[in-house]
């Protein structure tokens, strides 16, 4: 196959898995799963053909992958992750960058990349990836996807290769609504019904995305607020969301060094230079540095959900801008990106983004986020306001 059906060029690669379904709720729905959750018999590669190397086959497989399998999703591939899921780009030097079939010539973003793409590109219709800080929603937005990052801890990571467990969630890429909130059926926890009924408007979040966008998702902010009880605007951080940012960077940095550090001294590993510049940034962060970061990202984390209660949902750009050209991304779009993804980050808080926009013909996408442990509850509003 070739073109936009080839899935080599949406970095899919097929697997040939037995139907293991005892639930119709999944049934027939492709599924594809990004290059960090464990298949038995397959070694786990997290983007990296050293860690690859380095690491034993899998003795079974990622829980959530079992799962979404017993519901009677087909599982039809694996798919490229950018190296060891940190980076926010999608361009993988050693398996290339897939194709964003909505945005030719642009990247899909990162680090669930081929999973983005495979959905896209309607090889799949499920892409399960991780978000630590918006490997699902920034590739949701740059491709014109529906995603979720869960409440943090509220889905399993077993047999899910870490990044940064203070932050890692499973999230996962749609084409609509419908189909995001059914897998959540399978993967969330029971819960109760609750009502989300106002909307707030994060005015320093739509400050940090671009004009052009800004005006590209009027249409669908109109649309949306006539679905709530009360409509507001309001400034979220008041020390700006640059600073979280960067708070948000040494605390996420350090968790990568904790993680991986061991690893990646002992191998040296080929690994894409902005990457690797990360990972040494992270290897000189000081206790001290890191102590003092972590006592203050606890004091955002309260006052964040101190300002998302019941019934309260938080709506920002999912993204500042639409994707950029392959290759021009660079450390300033990646701090543009932190500003708006480290507040669901920072607060362990379910955020969904929609595609509520086009600049350029260049897909955009819109996020809402809710309370701890509202996950079901959001997912069926997004149901409600994209069906």
């Amino acid at each position: 196959m070739t073109g936009e059906t080839d899935p080599a060029a949406h970095g899919l690669w097929p697997l040939e898995r037995p139907a293991r379904g005892a639930s119709a709720l999944l049934s027939g729905l492709r599924l594809t799963t990004k290059d960090v959750f464990d298949l038995a018999g397959l070694p786990t590669g997290a983007g990296n053909p050293d860690w690859l190397r380095t690491h034993p086959s899998a003795d079974e497989d990622a829980l959530v992958v079992r799962q979404l399998e017993h519901a009677g999703a087909v599982h039809v591939g694996r798919t490229v992750s950018d190296e060891l899921a940190f980076s926010l780009n999608g361009e993988n030097m050693h398996y290339g960058t897939p194709r964003n079939p909505r945005a030719p010539g642009r990247i899909p973003g990162g680090s669930s990349s081929g999973a983005a793409s495979s959905v896209a590109a309607g090889l799949a219709d499920i892409g399960l990836g991780t978000d630590t800080s918006g490997s699902i929603r920034v590739p949701a937005s740059y491709c014109g996807l529906f995603g979720i990052r869960p409440t943090h801890g509220l889905v399993s990571v077993r047999g899910v290769v870490p990044l940064a467990p203070e932050f890692d969630t499973v999230g996962w890429l749609t084409r609509d609504a419908r189909a995001l909130a059914q897998v959540g059926e399978v993967l969330l926890p029971p819960a109760g019904p609750e009502k989300l009924t106002d909307l707030v408007l994060l005015t320093d979040a739509f400050d940090c995305a671009d004009p052009r966008a800004q005006k590209a998702l009027a249409p669908a902010l109109a649309l949306i607020s006539r679905e709530f009880r009360s409509v507001a605007s309001k400034t979220l951080a008041s020390e700006g969301l640059d600073r979280w940012a960067g708070i948000y960077r040494i605390v996420q940095s350090a968790a990568v060094w904790e993680t991986h550090g061991a690893w990646y001294r002992r191998t040296n590993p080929r690994i894409h230079p902005n990457i690797a510049e990360r990972i040494e940034f992270a290897s000189a962060i000081s206790v001290e540095q890191v102590n003092d970061m972590r006592a203050q990202a606890r004091l955002i984390r309260e006052s964040i959900r101190s300002q998302v209660y019941e019934g309260r949902v938080l709506c920002l750009p999912t993204t500042p801008s639409i994707a950029p050209h392959i290759g021009a991304a660079d450390q300033r779009t990646r701090q543009r990106l932190l500003a708006l993804t480290c507040i669901a980050g920072l607060g362990g808080l379910p955020q969904i983004t929609a595609p509520a926009g086009d600049i350029e013909n260049c897909p955009f996408g819109l996020s809402l986020i809710g309370p701890p442990g509202s996950d079901r509850a959001l997912l069926s509003l997004t149901a409600r306001l994209w069906r």
